[in-house]
This record gives C-alpha cells, sequence and structure tokens, in this order.
C-alpha cells in the first residue's frame, strides 16, 4: 500500500510546485497565547508556589522540593542500565570534541597607527537548559545544551524538566546531566519553566539565555519571554521536524525510507520529502515505506506525518540540488553516486549527512554535530547551536591622541553627513585639546 504521494517536478506548474513544498502552517494561536502568557503572569507573581500547583496541574506530581540535587540525581543514575550509559558516555566523547574545536582566539590589532581594536569572546553568565519530558525522554538534548554550556563555561546552568507523577525524572536524563557537570535539576516543565527562568523564582536562578525545544506551550513561552521588556534571550526559532533526502538510481532505497521515518515518528506535523531522479527507485522507496513502517511503535505518528509528505521524481540530480537549496532543510541526506561532490553545492541546510552509511540518527546522538537546528527554513540565515551560541562576543578600541588625529577628520566629516552634530563634536574638542 502507497504510503505518501508521488510528484514529477517538471509536470508541476511553479504554483503546485510551491505548494508540494509548503511546510506546515505554524500560526500564533490566540487561545493559546492567552493561556501561555497568563501561566507566565502566574509564575512572575507567584514563584515557586506557582511551580509546584502547575505540577500538581499538568503533571499529576505532588511535589515538596522544586529540585533534585546531586545525590538524588546519582540514585536516580543507578537505576539506568550500563549498556544506556556506555551509550551517553560514547555520545559524550564525540559531542564535547567537536564542540572543544569550535573555540576561538581573541582578536587584537591595530587598524591605523595608534587604532588598536579588540574582540573577546567570553561565556554568557547565566543559561537556561530546557529538556522536554512526555512519552519519551531526551537525554541526547541534555548531551547537545550540556556539553557547550560546560565547555564554554557558562557560571550558572539551570536546567528544568517536568517531573513524573512520583516526583523524578527518568534516569538517563539523571545521568546524562551529571555527565555534563550540571548537579541540580529543577522539576518544573512546560511554559511555567520558561517562566521560571526568564524571571527567577526563590529556587530557580533568573537566566540570561533560554535554550532548548519543547511544545507548542514552550515554543509559546519562549517567544513572549524573548520579546518582554527586558527581555530574555533564546536559542533559536522553532518549527516542526524535517528531512530532505536527494537520492539516484543506485540509492539504497531500504536506507532511504528508514531515514524518512526515522524523522516522520517525531510528530504528526513532521515533513519528510525525497528528491530523486529515477522513478525505478522512488517507488522502492514507497514499499520500503510501508513495510518498515507496519514495524514501529509509533507507526500512528509516523503515518501521519507521511500524509502531508512527498517523492519528487527529478530530472537530474542537479534539480535536485537547486530544490534544496530553495527548499533549506533542517536535515538533509544525500545519497547519491558522487555524494561528495554534491554536498559542495548546497548552500542552505542546516545540517548535512553525506552517503549511504550516514543516517540523520547520527546527528541526532553521537556523531558530536548537534541536533538543535533552525527548521521552517530558517537554514538560510541561521546557524546549528554551537559553542558559539553560549557565549558572547564584545569589542574594545583603545586609541592614542596620535590615533584619533589620524582617523578624526573623517570621523567628523561622516558624523556632520548623517546630522549628528554632538558625535562630530565629541572628536573636535579632543583634537582642539591642547597636549599637555
Amino acid at each position: 500500500m502507497s504510503t505518501a504521494k508521488t510528484y514529477k517536478w517538471q509536470d508541476l506548474s511553479a504554483s503546485s510546485q510551491a505548494q508540494v513544498l509548503s511546510r506546515p502552517v505554524y500560526s500564533v494561536d490566540d487561545a493559546l497565547k492567552t493561556t501561555v502568557t497568563a501561566i507566565l503572569d502566574e509564575v512572575k507573581q507567584n514563584g515557586d508556589s506557582a511551580l509546584i500547583a502547575y505540577a500538581k496541574q499538568f503533571d499529576n506530581a505532588e511535589l515538596n522540593r522544586l529540585s533534585l540535587n546531586k545525590a538524588a540525581l546519582a540514585r536516580l543514575s543507578a537505576e539506568l542500565p550500563q549498556k544506556v550509559k556506555a551509550a551517553i558516555d560514547c555520545a559524550y566523547r564525540q559531542i564535547s570534541r567537536f564542540h572543544q574545536a569550535q573555540a576561538v582566539a581573541d582578536i587584537r590589532l591595530e587598524t591605523a597607527p595608534g587604532v588598536n581594536c579588540q574582540m573577546k569572546t567570553r561565556a554568557i553568565g547565566k543559561i537556561g537548559l530546557y529538556i522536554p519530558g512526555g512519552t519519551a525522554p531526551l537525554p541526547s538534548t541534555v548531551l547537545m545544551l550540556g556539553i557547550p554550556s560546560q565547555i564554554a563555561g557558562n557560571a550558572v546552568r539551570v536546567l528544568c524538566t517536568p517531573p513524573n507523577s512520583e516526583g523524578k525524572i527518568h534516569p538517563a536524563i539523571a545521568y546524562a546531566a551529571l555527565t555534563c557537570g550540571i548537579e541540580e535539576v529543577i522539576l518544573a516543565g512546560g511554559a511555567q519553566a520558561i517562566g521560571a527562568m526568564a524571571y527567577g523564582t526563590k529556587t530557580v536562578a533568573k537566566v540570561d539565555k533560554i535554550f532548548g525545544p519543547g511544545n507548542a506551550f514552550v515554543t509559546m513561552a519562549k517567544q513572549l519571554v524573548s520579546n518582554a521588556n527586558p527581555a530574555t534571550a533564546i536559542d533559536m526559532p522553532a518549527g516542526p521536524s524535517e528531512v530532505m533526502v536527494i537520492a539516484d538510481a543506485n540509492a539504497n532505497a531500504e536506507f532511504i525510507a528508514a531515514d524518512l521515518l526515522s524523522q516522520a515518528e517525531h510528530g504528526a506535523d513532521s515533513q519528510v520529502l525525497l528528491l530523486c531522479n529515477s522513478s525505478d527507485k522512488i517507488a522502492q522507496v514507497n514499499d520500503a515505506l510501508a513495510r518498515q513502517l507496519a514495524q514501529l511503535p509509533r507507526q500512528a505518528i509516523a503515518a501521519k506525518a507521511l500524509e502531508n509528505s512527498a517523492l519528487i521524481q527529478t530530472t537530474s540530480v542537479a534539480q535536485s540540488i537547486k530544490i534544496a537549496n530553495d527548499y533549506a532543510p533542517e536535515h538533509l541526506i544525500i545519497q547519491t553516486d558522487s555524494a561528495d561532490e554534491v554536498v559542495d553545492k548546497i548552500v542552505n541546510a542546516a545540517s548535512i549527512f553525506v552517503g549511504p552509511w550516514s543516517p540523520e540518527s547520527a546527528g541526532d546522538y553521537a556523531s558530536g554535530t548537534n541536533h538543535v537546528l533552525p527548521t521552517y527554513g530558517y537554514g538560510r540565515a541561521l546557524s546549528s547551536l554551537g559553542l558559539a551560541d553560549f557565549t558572547k562576543r564584545y569589542t574594545i578600541q583603545t586609541l592614542s591622541r596620535a590615533g584619533l588625529e589620524g582617523i578624526g577628520q573623517a570621523i567628523i566629516d561622516l558624523a556632520q553627513a548623517e546630522g549628528l552634530d554632538a558625535h562630530a563634536n565629541a572628536v573636535a574638542v579632543r583634537l582642539q585639546e591642547t597636549q599637555p
């Protein structure tokens, strides 16, 4: 049974092509905004007591404390099977290596005689890490956020995740947190956790920037606190997950189907797309999708996502590349002959997986790259999460009198051209000063 719609790109009108590639509508729901605003206001006003009340309402958890300390996390970690601990340790090593390599050196440069400029990179002081709960624990996200923050050296790291009905968290999250050097976890989820990190409570430190994925309530809360006054910075806009595969006649249909389904199981609004210049290969992929889908525990979710998927026949790999660059996918998988040559022609994608042995799952867990990525076409301008997101840059300039004299007239002329006479005067009064 067919599980995905197939199209011939050259037979579609421009408007039909746009429709095939259109992402799920991502609009601001007024009712959601009203609800989240009320939650944020409640947390702002009542702090810890609001978090405890919301834990009972949303998580069915009766909390007598809002945090788990190092000892509690260690006890939970002891419940984790050794093979899962080993997997987390393995992923930690690769992710650490890749993010350590992203460190940048400070810059010091004399741009003109007597004019010295510097750029320094320093860790953001206080950051918040949000780890979703729900049906699937996400220790991988703990690693993707915890490792770069550990390397950056953020002085305060607040990790929030929703409690279960027993007031605990999944042992894998506890172990991953300790592995990243995080020794306290706040038992708070949803919009209320975002509010607690943005405003601060007796238990939760107010942070400067919030990281992490979440549901519609979390996403809305992050948007609202980032637009507040004063604002709390956030990592990036969030949208439904997506994957695009570029393939040719020699690609492995089973691999392609597995990659498409690995993303489809994220949620019903996930978008999965195949670009292939072989009709026979597309038919093989569709058959493989049906067979593999029937074996998945999250079959219903993946099937819903596949209803909005598309298997697109192109005239050539070159045409597939053009479509991919126009679409700017969150994840792009390349299964073609000479895949290395294809990747050199990609300019718009958040994370790229090259060759048949590079599944998207590798980037999600243990290759070393970060899995927090811009979606919804933001890959045209935004980047995958990295060490730089946990730091800030600032510049320093030191001018001698001779240095100011050398560029002073240019400053005055530019300031006057813009009608900013006070700017010009700040230079002129110095140049008129008699040197001691």
